[in-house]
């Protein structure tokens, strides 16, 4: 079964950048559709990047492209997310997530698959 696990979350001053990780620690077989969403108290998950497991297309949302990067990592089901020129306005917690033939990339509901969460704080 999927057990996804983030990582590299912390606080970092406006301009700076993380580099958040996610593995799965379970026992998948196949290559899954993964994402990046996230949330801050009150507010519905949003999305930020997804990348496909055919072809590898890769999506970001309007308020972080040209500013996030996701990748594949080496391990299968593995999945990274560069984040440069980080704002304020990007702090929330930060969930990887992941699923087979997802329809509607951006969609959480497309997802069974979730991480714990992992917190990121921009702030001076």
């Amino acid at each position: 079964q999927v057990q996804l696990v983030e990582s590299g979350g912390g606080l970092v001053q406006p301009g700076g950048s993380l580099k958040l990780s996610c593995a799965d620690s379970g026992r998948a077989s196949g290559r899954y559709d993964m994402a990046w969403f996230r949330q801050v108290p009150g507010k519905e998950r949003e999305f930020v990047a997804a990348i496909r497991a055919v072809g590898s297309r890769i999506y970001y949302s309007n308020a972080v492209k040209g500013r996030f990067t996701i990748s594949r990592g080496d391990v299968r089901n593995t999945v990274h997310l560069q984040m440069n020129n980080l704002k304020p306005e990007d702090t929330a917690v930060y969930f990887c997530a992941a699923d087979e033939r997802v329809y509607e990339y951006y969609s959480s509901k497309y997802y069974d698959f979730w991480g714990q969460g992992t917190q990121v704080t921009v702030s001076s």
